[in-house]
């Protein structure tokens, strides 16, 4: 047949198709369940039939006439209507529950063909007792959501017109080369009777392009009708949210300004253009000089002597070339008789080694145009080129370093004995932890104050117990003062510091002591009547005489001057009355007239000069007392200062800190640590120096002592040199804390240290 006769043909047959589509609308209508196109639903009572050529078993399809039968909605495909003879499907109008809402037909068509693209086709279909359809690939499709690519297309013949196979008994082939039948056509009667059996019949579609029918889901249905009444697909999509103002501010004082653009930031600055046209007059009068661009030399003189040279640092290392030797009279043109050598001497040249030949044998001439050209000058022109290629234009500067000389050059330990190594007695009496130790001017006696309220003095050497005093309150601080001949010791407890007579030295001491620590008139004493600073008490329920200084903020540290006569105290809620400075003589207390910058933890005098040292939480600083003036602020770099300590010589302090670091400080040298040692897990407590050996050591609540090797040298070019030496342990830790103060013996290498569990051990070389 030709092409005009099959146009022809096609002609016809559409309006054939037209003809029936008017005649099947109304009955189309009256079935409200019938959805677009679903074709005539899967028979019921027709059995698949195994297509075969060889043996082998094909795909489970159904007859032709469903392919053919197109899209036709169950009420037309019930009537008996007679088919097209090419069997393309009609497209009906898509119907919903109500008979009002029609719609096309072909919308739903691709909605349904995307959604339902991806069903396996080698899965055998099976046909339950209803009549429907019911496949493990439908199955899976309900119940999974997972997209269309995950599952292969059933339909195998390609992306070409379905027009190609109409006239055939296949569509397609399989993998191994087999036809693929099309499905069995079903018989109108046959249809129509399943639809009305089958409740779910207005769900299913043809898929003409994969030839089989499809049932939507309910979540497809619901899709579809929301895209109908044109929404968004998805029900959780929210076209209109609630509008977010990010730049609102319930408490804004100034709310942003809603005036519109200004027109100057759209049109050119007058300002800006004078202001251009008075520097490019400036630049043409010569008020204005710009720097020229440098000119780089166009020969560069690679032998020459650039050692002074501005721009030796803009090329590459510098080799200077050889440096020849200068002439002398044998190289004269006409030099005198006696450097020209005679013929035997000439003749006992070429017996000598090459290497020990004269390079030059003097001549005279008459006349220096008589001298003849250097007859080896092309040969050392050339060998000069070859050094020059062969050789490097840099050097390569490669440091040959020893491992072992980066280590610092420490001294052996042996070397640096003694240091106190191990455990000789242990102080035990006290029931609550020993807060803080302190050793008496002689050496022969030893303070510990305790928070269980009590204050003991013991004998170093023996360990016994020389009294016992019982304060009422826990201990904070106990300090011995600096002089032998007055054996008075300062106890920090609450909110009083109490200078206590021990009873100890002969009787010309304990009458000195006697008159000094008696008041006369008990009252208040400080700068004004209004405010006192310090009330001055005379204490009577001690065996022996003591003074209450009573402050108004609890006392946490005391210090005492070289001299003995002066001590400075310490209240960290004191705000501007925070460091007193008391003289016991005469009875009097006076702040330092200087502003704190923080909370303060300790205060120390210098060892020989009027120098007072404050620590705050974050750095030290040091004040003159005479000249009334900040010297120095050094900084820590620490979380929290914790305690101070100041070398023998002054010039050195080491601070400790509540994150287990340890600094030390040269203040000849900056105001930064010198050295930094993280030598503790946990707090430092307390920091000491040693008055005579160059040791220093730092107990912490992990249990431990440090001590260290602290030399520090009359030579100002020579830095301190700092070599750790032992690790103290035998302390227990109680509540937390382990170590929490540690002295020095006066005049031998023995370090005390007090711990939490009541224990006061001293440690010796």
């Amino acid at each position: 047949m030709g092409a005009v006769g099959k146009k022809d043909k096609m002609k016809k047959e559409e309006e054939e198709k037209e003809e029936r589509v008017e005649e099947e609308a109304p009955r189309a209508r009256s079935v409200p369940e019938v959805l677009d196109g679903g074709g005539s639903p899967v028979d019921s009572g027709s059995d698949y039939e195994d297509y075969s050529d060889d043996g082998d078993s094909e795909d489970y399809e159904l007859s032709e006439e469903d392919l053919e039968s197109g899209e036709e909605g169950a009420a037309g495909s019930g009537s008996d209507q007679d088919e097209s003879e090419d069997g393309n499907s009609e497209e009906f109008e898509l119907l919903e529950e109500s008979e009002s809402g029609e719609s096309d037909s072909q919308e739903h068509k691709g909605s349904v063909k995307t959604s339902n693209k991806g069903e396996s086709s080698n899965d055998h279909a099976r046909i339950d007792d209803s009549g429907s359809e019911i496949s493990e690939t439908d199955q899976r499709a309900e119940e999974s959501d997972s997209s269309e690519d995950e599952v292969p297309s059933r339909n195998t013949i390609g992306d070409v017109p379905l027009e190609w196979y109409k006239d055939e008994e296949h569509i397609g082939y399989n993998v191994k080369g087999k036809k693929i039948k099309k499905k069995e056509r079903q018989d109108k009667l046959d249809a129509f009777l399943a639809s009305a059996d089958d409740s779910k019949n207005w769900r299913k579609i043809n898929d003409e392009y994969n030839d089989e029918v499809v049932e939507l889901t309910k979540d497809e249905t619901r899709l579809i009708r929301r895209l109908l009444k044109g929404k968004a697909p998805h029900a959780g999509f929210d076209p209109y949210p609630d509008y977010v103002d990010f730049f609102k501010w319930d408490d804004a004082k100034h709310p942003l300004s809603n005036a519109p653009e200004p027109k100057r930031r759209f049109i050119p600055s007058k300002w800006e253009a004078k202001r251009v046209a008075k520097y490019v007059r400036a630049i043409r009068e010569g008020l204005i000089k710009l720097d020229k661009p440098k000119e780089e030399p166009r020969f560069y003189n690679l032998w020459g002597d650039d050692l002074n040279s501005k721009d030796k640092a803009g090329h590459l290392a510098y080799i200077p070339a050889p440096k020849p030797k200068l002439p002398g009279h044998d190289e004269s043109y006409n030099p005198s008789l006696e450097y020209i050598p005679t013929q035997e001497e000439i003749n006992s040249y070429q017996l000598m080694y090459e290497e020990d030949r004269p390079k030059f044998i003097p001549r005279r001439y008459t006349s220096l145009k008589s001298v003849p050209a250097y007859e080896n000058a092309v040969n050392d022109s050339f060998e000069r080129c070859m050094d020059l290629y062969m050789s490097y234009r840099a050097w390569k500067k490669r440091l040959n370093i020893d491992p072992e000389s980066l280590k610092p050059k420490l001294p052996s330990r042996k070397d640096l004995k003694p240091y106190p190594v191990t455990c000789y007695l242990e102080y035990r009496g006290h029931e609550g932890a020993v807060v803080s130790i302190s050793t008496e001017a002689s050496g022969q006696w030893i303070a510990s104050g305790s928070a269980d309220g009590t204050v003991r003095i013991w004998e170093v050497e023996t360990g016994r117990c020389r009294g016992v005093w019982t304060i009422g309150e826990p201990v904070q601080c106990v300090s011995w003062n600096p002089l032998s001949e007055l054996p008075i010791l300062a106890i920090a407890a609450g909110q009083d510091v109490l200078l206590l007579n021990t009873g100890l030295g002969n009787e010309e001491d304990q009458k000195n002591i006697q008159e000094l620590l008696q008041v006369e008139i008990s009252g208040t004493a400080g700068d004004s009547d209004e405010q006192p600073l310090v009330s001055w008490l005379q204490d009577d329920r001690c065996k022996h005489e003591a003074i209450r200084l009573r402050h108004f903020k609890t006392v946490t540290s005391v210090e005492w001057h070289r001299k003995g006569d002066y001590l400075s105290t310490v209240t960290p809620a004191g705000e501007s009355r925070a460091i007193l400075i008391h003289q016991l003589s005469k009875k009097i207390t006076q702040k330092i007239p200087f502003k704190l910058h923080g909370l303060p933890v300790s205060s120390v005098f210098h060892p020989s000069r009027s120098i007072f040292f404050v620590s705050t939480k974050k750095n030290v600083r040091v004040y003159d007392l005479l000249k009334q003036k900040l010297i120095k602020k050094l900084e820590t770099g620490l979380r929290e200062v914790s305690s101070i300590a100041i070398h023998p010589q002054g010039d050195n302090l080491i601070v400790g800190s509540r994150e287990g670091k340890l600094c030390w400080f040269d203040m000849d040298l900056s105001s930064q640590p010198y050295k930094t040692l993280q030598c503790h897990s946990k707090d430092i407590t307390n920091v000491a120096f040693h008055r005579s050996y160059p040791l220093f050591a730092s107990c912490s609540d992990d249990c431990t002592a440090y001590v260290f090797h602290g030399m520090v040298y009359s030579d100002f070019n020579q830095n301190p040199l700092i070599v750790p030496l032992e690790i103290l342990r035998g302390h227990v830790s109680s509540n937390g804390r382990g170590v929490m103060d540690c002295k020095f013996h006066p005049r031998q290498p023995w370090l005390f240290t007090s711990g939490a569990d009541s224990v006061v051990r001293l440690y010796c070389h």
